[in-house]
């Protein structure tokens, strides 16, 4: 035991089937998934409450159509702050200073808006996690998920039976207890003690260093007007650099008053403890007015790591979240990835316990998770190493203020010095896109496990490796088995009004889209689901079918022909197709039963 002021236990345990460690984006939301599944659990945390201060806060399309099918993202947009404040990315030399350059982000730029529009029936969000948890935490109380706070976890064992023994700590009444489920769930955090006890091997690149979270309280509403961005790089050759703020970026937190100033200290400078005047001082410098009060409501402090496990989970112990994939928060991929992994593992679980599917369909999740964990750690390094090229081409890097001086003044000159710097700035500036409109990154994941079906594909190697970080800006939608349901508008022959294909896909069930010429594939849909027991539905898409192609961007992407089929599983991945409708409805009954018992591993 690790506590040291303690009673005794108590005698017998908890018996619960589903143990969450962590209310974060990972574990609340994993609460939230399992609760809408009929599941019903219990999750932890450590902490009095939930997150007091807003680490993660750009919530991307990928998370929110998650979240979308659970019916949550009308009230995460309305709590969110979707309009003008995430309209660019700015470098500056202070809040109220002097600009040296800007981009659109997040779908703004209007050469990208159309991309955004295409890719997902949701949109982009600042939506810092302090507002985000809560919803999340209230949803799954709602709906059958017991939460705990001031709860720590301490160890888990294994009963002879092969249930999970979970001893937790109640930091109010001082006393250790026990909790029996069939299942753990490691949503812990960086420091996760379940991966830790788990010993499973890390993917570890060095660190490169700490960076310092101060959260403050300052009206910078007059400032903002011409400034509108979501992310603001203060750059100031010219002033002594503080140690413990060597480089900082800022960013709104709540319109227009509270703001997160994200520093990042000198190399040698890591263990500094600032006074609390110290820091307002230095922000106000940042901000460059004065007059301006600014409150300290918080500071933390956060390791810049480039970590992936090499798995997930271990018999039934599935990790999730920051406890598997740590990185520093470019791309904005960190509490998105964690959201994913949740949906991902949370209809796996809720058919394996619904006996739907059998036990070997839960190895899939570390299979199809891993590797975009893998890639969004990457991602996010190679984002964070073109911000340091940036400062690196305007000379910000040195220690010495005179030659920090001499660059950005060179910026400015009319000499080949001047226009050789100038188009450095702007190379390092263009690749910083990659972060701030990496929509292949966030929507381009690429499943491979034996939950997806490949054998009727004419070519079953990818044409890429899949979830690398190469295809960072670019989403191509597509409905090779593994990639994502492509969005597409459908409505009625009298329109009702716009539904996307995830509207209909989701909510649980497997769905089958086929068109003119497939109805023999949704007879094979009520054949099979009532032979099996699996929630499927069959949707015609096509000129007087069940839905219209309005815009006519399903026939553009269904992959198949008319006839054929595109059947998507139940968190909405491509699990199989087929080209054209087969010679008989036998066959094709035949064929979706093979399909489905394999997908299910039944």
């Amino acid at each position: 035991m690790t506590k040291e002021t303690t009673t005794s236990s108590t005698s017998e345990p908890l018996e619960i089937e589903y143990l969450i460690v962590g209310t974060g984006p990972a574990g609340a939301s994993l609460a939230c998934f399992l609760a809408y599944h009929g599941l019903k659990g219990l999750m932890i945390n450590s902490a009095p409450s939930t997150a007091d201060t807003p680490r993660a806060h750009i919530t991307n399309m990928a998370a929110l159509e998650c979240l979308r099918d659970i019916g949550l993202e009308e009230e995460l947009m309305r709590i969110g702050n979707a309009e003008g404040a995430m309209q660019h990315t700015r470098w500056c030399y202070s809040l109220a200073g002097e600009e040296f350059a800007r981009v659109y982000s997040w779908g703004s730029d209007p050469r990208r808006k159309g991309d955004y529009e295409l890719a997902s029936p949701c949109l982009p969000i600042d939506l810092p996690q302090t507002l985000l948890e809560p919803a999340l935490v209230r949803y799954a109380t709602q709906h059958g998920f017991n939460a705990r706070f001031n709860t720590s976890f301490v160890e888990f064992t294994e009963d002879d039976s092969g249930r999970i023994l979970s001893t937790l700590y109640d930091e109010v009444l001082k006393q250790h207890y026990t909790v029996r489920s069939k299942y753990l769930f490691g949503a812990d955090g960086a420091r996760s003690r379940i991966m830790k006890q788990l010993q499973i091997p890390l993917i570890s690149k060095p660190g490169k260093g700490v960076a310092i979270n101060v959260l403050v309280k300052a009206d910078l509403s007059n400032l903002i007007k011409h400034r509108m961005g979501n992310l603001h790089f203060i750059l100031q050759p010219d002033r002594p650099h503080s140690l413990f703020g060597w480089l900082c970026i800022a960013r709104m937190v709540k319109p227009w008053h509270e703001w997160m100033f994200i520093l990042f200290p000198h190399q040698q400078s890591w263990n500094l403890s600032p006074s609390n005047d110290e820091y307002v001082g230095h922000i106000r410098s940042l901000i460059g007015d004065s007059s301006i009060d600014v409150t300290i409501l918080g500071v933390s402090q956060w390791n810049i790591n480039e970590i992936v496990a090499e798995r997930y989970s271990m018999k039934n112990v599935f990790c999730l979240g920051d406890a598997v994939h740590r990185h520093p928060p470019m791309n904005g991929l960190g509490s998105n990835t964690c959201v994913q992994d949740a949906y991902n593992l949370a209809w796996k679980i809720a058919y394996v316990e619904k006996e739907l599917a059998g036990p070997e369909l839960l190895h899939s999740y570390s299979n199809e998770r891993q590797p975009v964990g893998f890639s969004i750690v990457t991602r996010a390094n190679e984002a964070f190493g073109h911000q340091m090229k940036v400062w690196e081409v305007l000379g910000f890097m040195t220690e010495d203020m005179e030659e920090r001086k001499k660059g950005m003044q060179e910026l400015g000159q009319s000499t080949l010095a001047g226009a050789a710097r100038r188009k450095a700035f702007k190379a390092a500036i263009e690749m910083t896109r990659h972060e701030f409109h990496g929509l292949g990154i966030e929507m381009g994941e690429h499943y491979i496990s034996s939950c997806i079906y490949t054998d009727d594909e004419i070519d079953n190697t990818p044409s890429e490796s899949p979830n690398t970080s190469n295809r960072v800006l670019q989403y191509l939608p597509s409905t090779i088995p593994g990639r994502r349901l492509p969005h597409v508008w459908l409505d009625t022959a009298c329109p009702k009004g716009m539904i996307s294909t995830h509207d209909l896909a989701g909510k649980g069930a497997f769905c089958l889209f086929t068109g003119h010429g497939g109805d023999s594939w949704k007879n094979a849909v009520e054949i099979v689901k009532n032979k099996l027991y699996i929630p499927i539905n069959a949707f015609s898409i096509g000129f007087r079918q069940d839905w219209e192609d309005v815009y006519m961007e399903w026939g553009r992407l269904r992959g198949v022909e008319e006839s054929g089929c595109v059947l998507v599983r139940p968190d909405r991945f491509v699990g199989w197709r087929c080209n054209e409708v087969l010679e008989t409805e036998e066959a094709c009954i035949e064929k979706l039963e093979k399909v489905m018992s394999a997908l299910l591993k039944r």
